[in-house]
C-alpha cells in the first residue's frame, strides 16, 4: 500500500462535503416518502434485506458528488459495490441505513457517510432526516450533534440504560439467544431499531450505554466508529470493507462487558 500523507486540509474539504452531501442525500431519501407508490423495493438477500427506488437514487447522487469533488478517491457502498483510488482516501457509503423502517414509516433510518485514509476511519457522518439531527466527527476534533460537544459517560454500566442490539436474520439464533440471557441476567435491557448507525451515533450521544451487532456491515458501522471514538468511546469492528464482521462498542467497562456476554464457547 502506498503510504499517501494526510494534511488538515485534506480531511477538512472532505468532512465538509461529508457532511453537505449526507443532508442532500437525507432531503432526496425524504422526497420519495411523499409518493410512497413510486418506492418500488425488492428483497436482495432475504426478507428483512432490500433495496428501493430511494436507496439506488440516493446512492447514485452521493457517488456523483464524491466523483465530482475527489475523483482520485476510493468508494465503498452498499448497493453499487466498491470502486477504488489511488489518493490514499476511501469514501463508505449507506444511503439509507435502515431501509425497511424507511419504508414502513418509521423515523429511525439514516444517511451514513464515513471517510477512510489508509484504510483507518478518520470522518463520520450520520444524518437522521426524519429527527432532525446530524452527527459528525473527525478524527482528533470530537464528536458533535448538530453543533452541540459529545462526550461519552465513562461511568456507566450494562445496566445503566439500554444496550443497543443490532442482530438480524443473519445472525446465529441459538448465539443471539445466549447473549439475550446474559445480559438479562446481569441486569442489561436490549434496544433494537433498524439503523445500525443510528444506534452507534447514540452510544456516542450517551442515548444508550453500548452497543453490539454480530453480524454487521462495514457501510452500517464505519461513521459511527468514527463518532464513538471521538466522544472517548471504545468500538471494535471485526469485519472488514468487503466482509461484515461482530461489532462491539461502549465506554471501557461496558465494552468488556459486552465483549465478554457475547463470546462463544
Amino acid at each position: 500500500m502506498n503510504n499517501h500523507h494526510r494534511s488538515p486540509i485534506d480531511v477538512t474539504t472532505r468532512r465538509a462535503l461529508a457532511e453537505s452531501i449526507a443532508r442532500q442525500a437525507g432531503e432526496k431519501a425524504r422526497s420519495f416518502l411523499a409518493n410512497p407508490e413510486k418506492l418500488g423495493w425488492v428483497e436482495k438477500a432475504s426478507s428483512q434485506d432490500i433495496v428501493s427506488a430511494a436507496d439506488e437514487a440516493t446512492e447514485t447522487y452521493l457517488r456523483g458528488m464524491i466523483q465530482q469533488a475527489f475523483p482520485d478517491d476510493g468508494i465503498v457502498g452498499e448497493e453499487a459495490g466498491s470502486t477504488t483510488g489511488n489518493s490514499g482516501f476511501d469514501w463508505v457509503i449507506d444511503p439509507i441505513d435502515g431501509t425497511m423502517a424507511f419504508l414502513v414509516g418509521q423515523p429511525n433510518w439514516t444517511v451514513s457517510i464515513a471517510v477512510l485514509h489508509e484504510g483507518e476511519p478518520v470522518i463520520g457522518v450520520v444524518v437522521a432526516p426524519m429527527l432532525g439531527e446530524t452527527y459528525v466527527g473527525c478524527a482528533g476534533e470530537g464528536s458533535t450533534l448538530n453543533g452541540r460537544r459529545l462526550v461519552l459517560n465513562q461511568d456507566w454500566t450494562i445496566r445503566s440504560t439500554t444496550i443497543g442490539f443490532g442482530g438480524t436474520e443473519r445472525a446465529d439464533p441459538l448465539q443471539i439467544g445466549a447473549f439475550v440471557t446474559r445480559l438479562y441476567q446481569e441486569g442489561g435491557v436490549l434496544f433494537r431499531v433498524g439503523s445500525g448507525a443510528l444506534m452507534l451515533a447514540y452510544v456516542a450521544a450517551n442515548r444508550l450505554a453500548g452497543y453490539y451487532d454480530p453480524t454487521l456491515f462495514c457501510w452500517d458501522c464505519m461513521a459511527g466508529m468514527v463518532l464513538i471514538r471521538e466522544a472517548g468511546g471504545i468500538v471494535e469492528f471485526a469485519g472488514n470493507l468487503s466482509q461484515p464482521g461482530p461489532i462491539w462498542a461502549g465506554n471501557a467497562q461496558v465494552f468488556s462487558d459486552l465483549k465478554r456476554l457475547s463470546a462463544t464457547e
